[in-house]
């Protein structure tokens, strides 16, 4: 779901997790756990992702699209978004046939309602048994039909610790007058709202309008105290010491603090979002076949390793999880040991009316800055 610069500091790692070819580029597998046939070679399979979502070979880091055709034959054209809503009016135009997307979990659930994603083929994505029991049978596919896990996040608060007084536990210091102008917020709106709502014990899905307008009160009353509302802004903010407090996603704040150790990271005891991007195939691919291997290919334990070292996000695949020479393995950011105790939320689909309802109050918000 969301982009990460982690590329450049694991790109080492994750080419030592995958044996070169003899010409040294990182493109062969050692031993694929799975049987990949030349059947489908020549033909194009069009990948559509979130940029930076991908190990890409820069970096010495493995290349995975690259690895993909040097083993099937079948060439890769690969192409990014900016968001679920572009990817989603991009496909809903139909002016183009994408064969492989990797949405978001609500976004997943909005195309699967609206019958724009079509059932895999279980038999064929044999890799399947590594995915985490945690993360099958979830809400956006409670049958495992539509889509195989990716990638797994929790959004968390970034404090500097020369700048903030102890350790914060609450999404309660972001209002703190103490730190006014040095506090940034999300320049989204589900994001920022689900920080009031997980503040004021208010259900980040719900479809009661005086919920979201008590939500909205209170990211008013954080205006007078904010230096910015960012994205990807927020990198080089709080690596450059620019503000003292950020929300962001724990994959991104290890990229932060590589390059300011001064920064730490915490999830707040009111709660946080928990996000699932999964690999999904729409109604209208034209390669089907071709992007059942694909997926295959996507959960093989060292294309795995790669794309988690590469991306810094939290891997749903146990080989990369319970592999002790992952970068990351047991981290508390990514893998927090309380996890089961955290209240975590997932953004549901929310029906067009609330929807249109809360995008209306943050254009209120943001005129009232």
């Amino acid at each position: 779901m969301k982009k990460t610069l982690c590329a450049l500091l694991s790109g080492v790692m994750a080419a030592a997790a995958v044996l070169t070819s003899c010409g040294g580029s990182n493109t062969t597998l050692e031993e694929p756990r799975a049987e990949y046939t030349r059947d489908l070679a020549g033909t194009t399979l069009n990948v559509f992702n979130w940029g930076l979502y991908i190990s890409d070979g820069s970096e010495g880091s493995f290349d995975v699209n690259k690895a993909f055709e040097e083993l099937t034959g079948i060439k890769v054209n690969y192409m990014n978004y900016e968001s679920n809503e572009a990817m989603y009016a991009k496909l809903k135009s139909g002016a183009v046939s994408y064969d492989i997307i990797i949405p978001s979990d609500y976004m997943i659930e909005r195309l699967k309602n609206e019958d724009m994603l079509q059932k895999l083929d279980m038999s064929k994505i044999t890799n399947y048994d590594l995915i985490y029991e945690k993360y099958k049978n979830l809400y956006f596919d409670e049958n495992n039909e539509y889509s195989v896990p990716y990638n797994v996040g929790l959004v968390g608060l970034i404090y500097n610790t020369t700048m903030v007084d102890g350790t914060p536990d609450s999404w309660s210091v972001m209002w703190d007058e103490k730190y006014a102008d040095n506090i940034l917020t999300f320049n989204n709106p589900r994001d920022a709202f689900a920080i009031a709502q997980f503040l004021l014990g208010i259900d980040v899905n719900t479809t009661d309008k005086a919920e979201w307008d008590r939500a909205a009160e209170k990211l008013k009353e954080q205006n007078k105290v904010l230096q910015a509302r960012v994205m990807d802004e927020v990198f080089n903010k709080m690596e450059g010491g620019n503000a003292a407090l950020a929300p962001y996603y724990a994959g991104d704040f290890l990229t932060m603090q590589e390059n300011n150790p001064d920064l730490a990271f915490v999830y707040p005891k009111e709660g946080t979002n928990i996000f699932v991007d999964s690999v999904c195939v729409p109604a209208n691919a034209a390669n089907y076949d071709a992007a059942m291997m694909y997926i295959n290919f996507l959960l093989e334990p060292e294309v795995a390793l790669a794309n988690a070292e590469y991306m810094c996000y939290a891997s749903p695949n146990t080989a990369v999880i319970n592999n002790p020479e992952y970068e990351y393995y047991q981290n508390e950011i990514l893998y927090p040991s309380n996890a089961d105790e955290m209240n975590t939320e997932y953004f549901y689909d929310i029906d067009i009316e609330t929807r249109t309802y809360y995008e209306k109050l943050w254009e209120e918000i943001l005129l009232a800055d």
